[in-house]
């Protein structure tokens, strides 16, 4: 079996990684602790967590954990939005270069991240360009929160159906939570709930269908408890 810390950018993120993501990898031996909001500050020797918009905070947090944790069956990874990645990240300045193709970006953030921890346990996930973007997979399922939806719910789906949901735009006012927002205003303060809730009942199988991203990590992850014990480069 392995072991396996996630870095939550924010709540949301962490709902879905407890409720949805733990029980499902551990099917396949991989025990996840209790996902961890990941650091913006430290004050006076205390740590300040969510938001993940400080990279020299977020970083030191990874690598206390990394120290503590020093067998070859624990792993870790990140679960942070590519939309307003902070401006100190890791080779942002070359990604942005790739900005044409998001699934290149993404990859070179994610490698030049990797090359900073400089611990081949750590397996950076930045989502494409946010958690909401999983949402847009079946947004028939607002129905089941909100009443009197019909109408916005159509008009989220005609967003969706030119593109895949890690396609949608990191605008703004166009990123896929913002579009959510624009015509949803209640999922702003509910989305902590809402969101996990909606991904469980679109199902990851589906999900993983239409995201190649999300996809590539979730089964990188799933094949750590048969290497268990041994490091997945």
């Amino acid at each position: 079996m392995a072991r396996l810390y996630l870095f939550a950018e924010g709540l949301t993120e962490q709902t879905f990684a407890n409720t949805v993501l733990k029980p499902h990898l551990a099917n396949f031996g991989v025990y996840m602790h209790k996902p961890v909001l990941i650091a913006h500050a430290r004050k006076k020797g205390k740590v300040h967590r969510g938001g993940g918009k400080n990279f020299t905070a977020m970083q030191n947090d990874i690598n206390r954990f990394l120290k503590q944790e020093s067998g070859n069956d624990v792993f870790f990874t990140t679960m942070i939005d590519l939309y307003a990645l902070h401006a100190k990240f890791p080779g942002i300045e070359e990604a942005e270069k790739l900005r044409h193709d998001p699934y290149k970006r993404v990859d070179a953030l994610e490698k030049a991240w990797l090359n900073e921890t400089g611990d081949r346990r750590f397996i950076p996930f930045i989502q494409l360009h946010e958690f909401e973007a999983y949402l847009f997979f079946d947004v028939s399922q607002f129905a089941f929160f909100f009443d009197n939806a019909d109408s916005q719910i159509s008009a989220l789906q005609r967003t969706i159906d030119v593109q895949f949901p890690e396609l949608i735009d990191d605008g703004q006012h166009t990123a896929p939570s913002k579009r959510i927002i624009a015509k949803l205003p209640e999922y702003e303060d509910s989305k902590t709930t809402v969101g996990s809730q909606m991904v469980e009942r679109i199902g990851l199988e589906n999900i993983r269908s239409k995201c190649p991203h999300f996809k590539a990590w979730i089964e990188r992850i799933e094949r750590l408890g048969a290497k268990s014990g041994h490091n997945d480069s």
